[in-house]
Formats: structure tokens, sequence, C-alpha cells
């Protein structure tokens, strides 16, 4: 056994030894032009962590009374409702995503296959979009309270209802959109890194309920906690639905304060608040996984044991996911679909294609520019490997914690500060005003865009890079190809599908993306989420559910691959 350990400690000393060497090699092929593109790489990141960097500067430098003024006034009420707001939604999509992704993997029940697309299905849905359909259905003019009304002949106030604007019913709505983020990362987890030791677990007396609580759950554990982790910071991120509701968080907040009492200041204040809270969720997320690795282990997974369930239980299955799927995707498209028809408006009028035109415009243009973006710093980092390469990815990659409306007001201030400082200069040498050159442009939303999404990119240029094996890169340098050559002609048509995927989320993302939107747009550039927000904030939800729809419609696109790969992930399935 003695002799094993040391083969075995040698093998690992010789992978260590080999990585080493391949590092050393990788930054001695792409020579200075591998080097040379850590610079722009490093520029891109800072770029990204500007907002947070220019949120901290105007806050720092606010005027304390207007701070003061807020602590004493609406500063707790931003604290404490966005604090059960995460701890509802957190549990909510905790227990939902976690108990629906082991049963999809460890059980067998009528439906089963159905459901495992089908409980991925909400991440197409925007928070806000069900908002505006449960809205029509539950307020008091709503289809349930008027059956009720009709059917009991009960008058308003002869009875009590759930209130859906209320702080409760925000966090529902949330839960049924955020809940596959736990669902896909907890249902990976539990085919892939648990089962071999389910089974042992079994062979040694457990039950199904002990194995699952002793083995599989705490196996699973960091998985679970980086999808409530997700869900957290989307909550916190969150605009359009709190807004609906009349629920006072700090994105709402930081919108009132720019718009509505013009105070940057201000903005800026409750911005870095609500920025650091995002910082602690994900440092937070990152430290429970500590240094803790989970195997697997290899295709022995295949033998996990699926516990067949009949009667009762099987009844009691169909019905924990159906639940989710019907009231987080069936009843909010057949009210939108009925909210569309009503409305007797078509998505093909002249100013609903304006609308989905200046979305398409943006979406692709951010889509394309974060991906060409990603890949600079994702191929900086595997030509030329180290400390500062690495420090510009983690960079990149902070903005996935930053809400859109950190990042507008991060953007805004410097670029609002440059303009008219600029103005005042061509008015004082040049009796001539320049306007503004970059606030409100196309070219500022973009880069807010950007900023936002880039993490998401990164991860899947990195997760495509880290496929192609080293020797390609070797063998295209002893040919004569540089690194631009290269990464044109060998790790361009390999990294395709990953590419794709990137765009593809981006590009939906953008789709979906409203607070950052709402703040910088170009004048008279509205897209179909300001449209859908503009609409339902006059009480108009009929004609909301047009533009809505059409966002789900291109929501629906990522979910679709999605679907395809828990399709092909489940062991034996035919690739």
């Amino acid at each position: 056994m003695a002799g094993s350990g040391g083969t075995i400690e040698g093998q690992g000393g010789h992978g260590a030894a080999a990585g080493a060497r391949f590092r050393m090699r990788a930054s001695a092929l792409g020579g200075k032009a591998a080097r040379a593109l850590v610079w722009p790489a490093w520029i891109l990141a800072a770029l990204i962590a500007g907002p947070a960097v220019s949120v901290a500067i105007t806050a720092a430098f606010g005027d304390l009374e207007t701070w003061s003024h807020l602590a004493a006034t609406v500063l707790p009420r931003y604290a404490l409702t966005t604090f059960w707001l995460l701890l509802i939604v957190g549990t909510g999509v905790a227990l939902i995503g976690t108990g629906a992704a082991w049963l999809v993997t460890a059980c067998r029940f009528p439906g089963r296959g159905l459901f495992e697309v089908a409980l991925a299905l909400p991440l197409a849905f925007p928070a806000y979009v069900l908002a505006y359909a449960y809205t029509d259905l539950l307020d008091h003019p709503g289809i349930v309270q008027s059956t009720l009304r009709d059917v009991t002949g009960w008058g308003p106030r002869d009875y009590w209802f759930p209130e859906i604007r209320s702080m409760p019913g925000a966090a529902a709505m949330l839960i049924l959109v955020l809940y596959p983020y736990v669902y896909l990362l907890a249902r990976a987890a539990f085919l892939q890194g648990c089962p071999t030791a389910m089974n042992v677990a079994r062979t040694l007396g457990s039950g199904p309920w002990s194995a699952f609580f002793r083995i599989s759950l705490p196996m699973a554990r960091p998985a679970i906690v980086a999808g409530i982790a997700l869900a957290a910071m989307e909550t916190i991120a969150d605009f359009g639905t709190v807004a609906h509701f009349g629920v006072q968080t700090f994105a709402t907040g930081i919108y009132s304060a720019w718009f509505s009492m013009g105070d940057r200041a201000a903005a800026a204040q409750l911005s870095t608040c609500l920025l650091m809270l995002a910082l602690t969720l994900a440092g937070l997320e990152r430290a429970q996984r500590g240094a803790a690795q989970r195997h697997q282990a290899g295709r022995r997974y295949e033998a996990l044991g699926v516990a067949r369930l009949t009667g009762w239980q099987a009844a009691a299955a169909v019905t924990l996911c159906g639940v989710p799927v019907i009231f987080g995707v069936l009843v909010p498209l057949a009210m939108l679909v009925s909210m569309g028809v009503d409305s007797g408006q078509s998505p093909f009028e002249t100013r609903y294609l304006g609308f989905a035109r200046n979305s398409l415009v943006l979406a692709g243009s951010a889509a394309t520019i974060t991906v060409l973006a990603a890949l600079l710093i994702g191929y900086a980092e595997r030509l030329a490997p180290g400390r500062v390469s690495r420090a510009a990815a983690t960079m990149a990659g902070i903005g996935y914690a930053i809400p859109g409306g950190v990042i507008a007001v991060g953007l805004l201030v410097p670029l609002a500060a440059f303009d008219n400082g600029l103005d005042a200069l061509a008015r004082a040498h040049l009796g001539v005003s320049t306007g503004l050159l970059l606030t409100g442009t196309m070219a500022a939303l973009l880069l807010a865009y950007s900023v936002r999404f880039m993490a998401v990119a990164l991860n899947a240029v990195e997760a495509g890079l880290s496929t192609i094996r080293p020797a390609m890169d070797q063998a295209a340098r002893t040919l004569g190809h540089g690194p631009a050559a290269t990464l044109a002609r060998v790790h361009a048509p390999l990294l395709r599908g990953s590419l794709l995927t990137a765009a593809l989320i981006v590009f939906v993302d953008v789709m979906k993306e409203l607070p950052a939107t709402l703040i910088m747009r170009p004048f008279n550039m509205d897209t179909l989420a300001v449209q859908a927000y503009r609409l339902a904030a006059d009480e108009r939800l009929a004609q909301a559910a047009v533009p809505s729809l059409v966002i789900v419609g291109f929501g629906c696109l990522p979910v679709m691959l999605l679907a395809r790969e828990i399709r092909r992930s489940r062991p034996g399935h035919a690739r």
C-alpha cells in the first residue's frame, strides 16, 4: 500500500510539473504577441470594474446631509424589505429546486422525462412578466375574484383575498422564475457526484431519506448554495417586479433617487449599499466552497439505483414537480395570450416592430461585443497564464454580481461629468455647445450591457478553451501560425458551439434587462422591456402582454438549448 501511495504521489507531482512546463511553453510560444494581449484584457477588465469604482467614489464624496436623511427615512425600510425578500426567495428556490432535482434524478414516476425538461422552462420568463400576468389574474377586477363574487354574491368587503401587490407576492413571482438556477445545478450534482456513494449507503442499510440527508444533500451542497446565490443576486437586482407591486427595495430606491429626486449622490449612496450586498453574497458563496473538491466516480455513476414510485407516492411526486411548472409556465402563458387577444393588438404593428427592432439591435450588438471581449480576455489568459491575466479575468467576471441599476449609476455619473466638462470648455473657448456626446447614447448602454453580462460570456469561453488540448496550440505554432492565426484557424472553429451559446445567453439576457435600459436608454429608443414596463405602470396590463409575449418567445431560445443538454446528460443517452 505504501508503494501504491508513493506511485500516486509521484504521478501527481509529474502532472503538476507537466502543467508548469506547459504554462512556460504556452507563454514562450505566444512570445511578445501573447503578452501584448494582456494589456487589452486589463483595459477591458478595468472598464467592467469601473462602474463599481465610480459608484463608491461618488458615494464617498456625496453630501453627508443627504446620506443622513436617507439613513433616517427610507434606508431602514429598503434594508428590511430587501432582507425579507432575500430570505423568502432563497428559502423558496432552495426547497423547490432541490426537491424537484432529487425527484427527477433518483425516482421514477409517470411523466418524469417531461418534468425533467419542463422544470427549466420558467427561466424563459422575466419575473416582471409573471407579475403582469398574475396581477391581471388575481387583482380585485381579475378573473379569480370576479368569479368568486359572481358565484357567492359577496361584495368587495365581504371576503378576504391575499393581496398580490405585496412583498410576499413579489417573492412568489421571483421564486417561480429563479428556482431553475438551483434545480439545474442540484440536478447536475445529484446525477454526477452522488450516485456511487448513495448506492454504497443503501447497501449498508440506509433508507432513501436517510441516504439523501446524510450523503446526497451534503455532497450537493456547493451546487445548491451556488444556485441560491445566483437567485439572490437576481433578486436584489430585480426592478420591474418590485416596482410593479409597489415594494420598496434598494433597486426601486436607486431609480427614485435618480429620476424623482434628481439626486445623483443619493442614488450613488444607495447603489453602494446594494453593491456591497451583492459582493457579500458572491463572497459568501465562494467562501462556503472553500477548498473542497468533489469528483465524479468515473462511469460507475450509471449504476444509480432509481426508486420506482407508485400509488400515492407517485401522485405526490407528480404534484410536487407539476405545481412549479403550472404556476411558473402554463398559467402565466395562458394569461398573457388571453390578455394579448383582449387588447386587440398585434406584435406586427408598426410601433411594436419598432420596439422589437430596437431590442434586437441592442441585444445583437451587445452579444457580439461582449463575446468578442470575453474571447480576448480568455485567450490572453490561455496564452500568457499568470497572476496578471487571472486577475484580469476575475475583474471581468465581477459584473454579474453588480445589479443593472448600480451599473447604470456608475456609468452615468462619470459620463455626465465628462460631457458637462467638455461642454463648459467648448462654451468658454469656442462659444459653442457640444451637448451630450456620451450620456444617453447607444454606446453607453452597450457598455452597461457588456459590464452586466461579461461573466456569462467569459464562463462559456473559458469552458470551451479548457477542452482544447495544449498540443494543438503547439502544433499550430510549429507550422508557423502566430496567436491571431491560431485563434482564427484552430480555436475559433472548435469554440463555435461555446461562442454561440455565450452569444445566445447574452442576447436573451439583454432582451429581458430592464433597470439599466430604463435609466440609460437613448432618447426615443424604447425596447420591448421598457414598453411593457410603461404600459404596466399605467395599469394597461392587456397591452403590456404583447411585448411581454415577444420577450418570452426570445427567452425560450436558451431554454431549448438547456432542454437538449438535459436530455443528453442523463446516463445511457445516446449522443
